[in-house]
């Protein structure tokens, strides 16, 4: 599966637009991510323990509009994007999104 972040993929013609498709997932840490990363918090920088979180949703999400573009006949996807949201205080949602679409090399 092609996933690009552009509207055409280069040596590729799109022949058929499916539609939407997406991917979502919602993580928080746990009690002892949260600790050592408030306590990280206090001294500043970059808190290690989030950079992961997040990295892990994103491959997840990704994973996740595979799946759903797949399921719908799809060999690519274009315009990929994402979003990201909280939920109360301690947990992150993270949506990746884009158009279905069946390539053939031009």
């Amino acid at each position: 599966m092609l996933v690009v972040t552009t509207e055409n993929i280069a040596g590729y013609r799109i022949d058929r637009v499916l539609g939407h498709a997406f991917g979502v997932t919602v993580r928080s840490r746990g009690l002892g991510g949260n600790i050592t990363a408030s306590i990280r918090s206090v001294f500043g920088g970059e808190i290690k323990e989030y950079t992961e979180m997040i990295e892990d949703a994103r491959k997840s999400a990704i994973d996740r509009m595979i799946q759903n573009a797949h399921a719908m006949g799809a060999n690519a996807i274009v315009m990929m994007r994402f979003d990201s949201g909280e939920i109360g205080q301690t947990m992150s949602e993270i949506v990746a999104y884009g158009t279905a679409v069946i390539v053939e090399k031009a």
